[in-house]
């Protein structure tokens, strides 16, 4: 069903970080940083796919995603809505239904027999194409999935995330250059207020996450190795 309540994009970035602080998605560990898929270091760590194993949660936030992605890209903007392989493929799927549209997912690579396929489910050429993932850090990771998407004729202008950094200004760059829009419901500034609003972090750790967030990329250059 699609869903008729259009809190303020504030409130919704509010509720989002508050749940993902409740669920345990969150870690913060300036003092033994975790360590990224690009190999960089990091004091925070996110792991929105906790989301599908909490029905109420999930429900409030994919409301929220389907309310703030037709406010943002409007009301019949899309004809299909894909995941991106693996932890797209949930979120795209409860997206799909709200919006009362059909569904496919995109594989990071060709699958290496069979059709060898990229694009699973029915996806037409001249389709309008909204890209759904759990979350973003650069937007790099998104273009490999836009450009399957449109090597079938489709088109791929939006990608809607839970969840994006909000730290690294390239992102905009990145995706605009390729003509792709995002909406996301929360950042880390987002998180990280929330946790010093609830207490979830003790004040030495939020310091140092602070530190991060003011200046990422410095501070993992410090780091690195």
């Amino acid at each position: 069903m699609i869903p008729t309540a259009f809190p303020s994009n504030e409130e919704m970035a509010r509720l989002t970080a508050r749940a993902l602080l409740e669920i345990g998605a969150v870690d913060f560990r300036p003092e033994d940083p975790f360590t990224l898929a690009s190999g960089l270091p990091s004091p925070t760590y996110i792991d929105c796919r906790k989301l599908i194993s909490y029905p109420r949660i999930r429900s409030t936030l994919m409301d929220f995603l389907a309310c703030k992605t037709m406010r943002e890209a409007g009301f019949e903007a899309f004809d299909n809505v894909a995941g991106g392989e693996t932890a797209g493929i949930p979120f795209a799927a409860f997206i799909a239904e709200r919006l009362a549209l059909p569904m496919s997912y995109v594989r990071k690579k060709p699958k290496g027999y069979g059709r060898n396929a990229r694009i699973e489910g029915a996806m037409a050429e001249g389709q309008r194409v909204l890209l759904v993932e759990d979350l973003t850090t650069d937007g790099g990771s998104k273009l490999s999935f836009v450009d399957a998407i449109r090597e079938t004729g489709a088109s791929c202008a939006h990608t809607s995330v839970i969840f994006s950094y909000g730290i690294f200004p390239e992102i905009d760059r990145t995706l605009g250059d390729h003509g792709v829009q995002l909406t996301a419901l929360c950042t880390w500034w987002d998180v990280f207020a929330e946790a010093e609003a609830s207490g979830s972090f003790g004040a030495g750790t939020l310091a140092g996450v602070k530190e991060f967030l003011d200046d990422p990329r410095a501070w993992q250059a410090a780091r690195k190795g």
